[in-house]
């Protein structure tokens, strides 16, 4: 299954895109959350009410300004508005961002993942909690368990391990597949075999540019995901991938690592080709390249329709 990460301008326009999305044949939608943007659970209900098939996905809910008993609340909500629909993805997002605008004391963000998990694992699947960490508190229970699968983020080796030790998915973000390839898919199984369990699915990120200017492709990736290699993790997974320098600057070769671009064939069949190679679902992230910006996005979504066409 391809997917695609929907945005726009407000909450009402991204509803639109999402329906939208269901309209052209697109399995699944996924929203982020961060800063004071729309809610993506909010949102999300919103787009479940006027569309019946396409999955809505948060990618992600950052954990630190929410304790788990809030954020399994919105899931409750969104499993009854969407059943068999929802699918909730958490991860503690990055310091600067948590600290600045929340005023929390962001540490340890593996081990206050690793507890996230566990108590809404729990009370999601189970229909029950009662958990004392060293993060968070919680007891809670439900009237019935909730059938949405928990996935968390992950950049790096030792989350992607978490991930498959404690979640129903992980979930990458601007990682090139060679990376995922290399060292997600083995982690995952390897944490999944410590805890004796199924390997869990990985949920490739994967930014998509129909467009064949190869130059005008590069300047819209600098521009619209370059900035992640300066945060720190980001930075970090780059250097584990093999391009240390990218904090100084995202280079053609990172560019073309990360962004699957070329003619709508030519998406369509890498995208494809990433599902054959491990991927257990993509999320499709519309890089837009050229001056008709909208009509750079409709080729995005035309080739993601294609690519789940069969």
């Amino acid at each position: 299954m391809i997917g695609v990460f929907v945005q726009g301008r407000d909450a009402r326009e991204i509803v639109e895109a999402i329906v939208r999305a269901e309209s052209l044949g697109i399995p699944a939608a996924w929203l982020t959350l961060g800063g004071v943007a729309a809610d993506s659970p909010t949102v999300l209900a919103a787009a479940a009410v006027q569309t019946r098939s396409i999955k809505l996905g948060t990618s992600i809910i950052p954990t630190w300004p929410r304790h788990p008993i809030a954020i399994a609340q919105q899931a409750v909500a969104l499993a009854a508005l969407a059943p068999g629909r929802f699918r909730l993805g958490i991860g503690p997002s990055h310091q600067p961002a948590m600290e600045r605008t929340f005023g929390v004391r962001w540490r340890s963000p593996l081990g206050q993942l690793r507890e996230y998990l566990q108590v809404l694992t729990a009370l999601l699947h189970g229909g029950s909690v009662d958990f004392v960490g060293k993060h968070v508190t919680a007891r809670a229970r439900l009237a019935s368990p909730v059938d949405v699968p928990v996935m968390a983020s992950a950049l790096r080796r030792a989350s992607f391990l978490a991930c498959g030790e404690l979640a129903d998915a992980a979930i990458s973000w601007v990682c090139p597949w060679d990376y995922l390839r290399a060292t997600a898919l083995p982690a995952l199984k390897e944490g999944a075999a410590r805890a004796a369990r199924p390997t869990p699915p990985l949920i490739a990120h994967v930014p998509v540019c129909v467009h064949e200017n190869v130059d005008e492709v590069t300047q819209a990736a600098r521009e619209q995901v370059g900035f992640y290699a300066r945060v720190p993790f980001y930075a970090a997974m780059y250097g584990d991938a093999g391009f240390a320098d990218a904090p100084q600057g995202v280079s053609e070769a990172l560019v073309d690592a990360l962004v699957v671009h070329g003619d709508e064939a030519t998406v369509v069949s890498r995208l494809r080709a990433i599902l054959a190679e491990g991927a257990g679902e993509v999320i499709a992230h519309p890089i837009l390249a050229g001056d008709d910006r909208q009509e750079s996005l409709t080729r995005a979504l035309n080739a993601v329709a294609r690519a789940n066409a069969r």
